[in-house]
């Protein structure tokens, strides 16, 4: 086991004010506090070499979780171990086996280029030469980042500079990796390259990574397992498969018609969404869709069909309005 919390939790004391000149006097004297509680009483266990998708909305605590494994939090309860460390004590040893990825965040230097701030971190985590030029060849040439080494940050793009991010994150090659929506703000084809790199980084290196998200591609792409948060508490963790088939026991059935079918004779294969002529969207439960198919094609005269699966993204709303506080 890499990563395990028990009963986890960070509470937060928010001063409260009334509006106005009036609320603004008193707040002077005398103020109230609400108990704000982040994370509330969590609990998780995750072993080597998995790749987690940490999930839920904004405010759901999933970047104070990461931040409380990462040690730049203590936990107000519960106790915390990250590769056998306890994360806030900041050992050194520790912070050299773990990255904090956060695609909100930067450490590079704007007007140098980014192999400035690799060649500082090497220095920082006493990297070897060799070790050093090794790693940041694989790195680049995974990245595809070859050419625009020596190129200032602040001529980058986007997606050129959360590269870079990257790889200084990952210069000192961590086998604990939490990143933080490394996709926000990318384009398509620039989150695409950046799923790839790390899942490739998974497998290369046998790295445990923890993946926060709002972009359900990356999840659904990248991680079998899933740990949902909201309001502080976790609400699903387990396969990624077990949760659709859970939140989402039917699959859409599309039909169109050659000639027309009574409605009728459809009800019976299953609840009707709609039917305009000569389109027909069918609702099955999951184990049935295929021998549903087989039913249509057998009994009416089709021009097409299709089974489609559920959304993730309509599967992890529908979880966070079942989940309400």
């Amino acid at each position: 086991m890499v990563i395990s919390a028990s009963h986890l939790s960070k509470y937060y004391q928010v001063s409260q004010k009334e509006p106005g000149m009036i609320g603004s006097l008193k707040s002077l004297f005398s103020r109230e506090y609400e108990t704000v509680k982040a994370v509330d009483d969590i609990s998780f266990e995750i072993n080597e070499g998995e790749l987690i998708g940490f999930i839920g909305p904004n405010g759901a605590g999933k970047t104070t979780t990461l931040k409380c494994l990462s040690g730049l939090l203590y936990p107000t309860n519960g106790a915390v171990s990250v590769i056998s460390f306890t994360p806030n004590e900041r050992k050194s040893e520790f912070l050299r086996r773990i990255a904090l990825v956060m695609g909100q965040k930067n450490q590079l230097w704007w007007d140098l280029p980014a192999i400035d701030t690799f060649l500082l971190n090497k220095e920082i985590y006493g990297i070897s030469d060799e070790k050093y030029n090794i790693i940041l060849e694989e790195l680049s040439r995974l990245l595809e980042v070859e050419e625009i080494l020596k190129t200032p940050v602040k001529k980058l793009s986007l997606g050129q500079r959360m590269k870079m991010e990257l790889m200084a994150s990952l210069i000192h090659s961590p086998k604990v990796l939490f990143l933080d929506e490394p996709t926000i703000g990318l384009d398509v084809l620039m989150q695409k390259k950046l799923r790839e790199f790390i899942k490739e980084y998974n497998i290369r290196f046998k790295a445990t990574i923890i993946l926060t998200s709002h972009y359900m591609q990356d999840v659904e792409q990248l991680c079998k397992r899933v740990i949902i948060i909201n309001f502080g508490k976790i609400i699903f963790d387990g396969q990624l498969s077990s949760l659709v088939e859970k939140y989402t026991p039917y699959k859409k059935v599309k039909v169109l018609f050659r000639e027309y079918a009574d409605p009728k004779k459809i009800d019976k294969l299953g609840k009707i969404d709609s039917y305009t002529y000569p389109e027909l969207i069918l609702s099955v439960p999951n184990k049935k869709a295929n021998s549903t198919a087989s039913s249509i094609l057998k009994d009416f005269e089709v021009e097409d069909i299709t089974i489609e699966e559920p959304q993730i993204e309509d599967v992890i709303a529908r979880v966070y309005t079942e989940n309400k506080k």
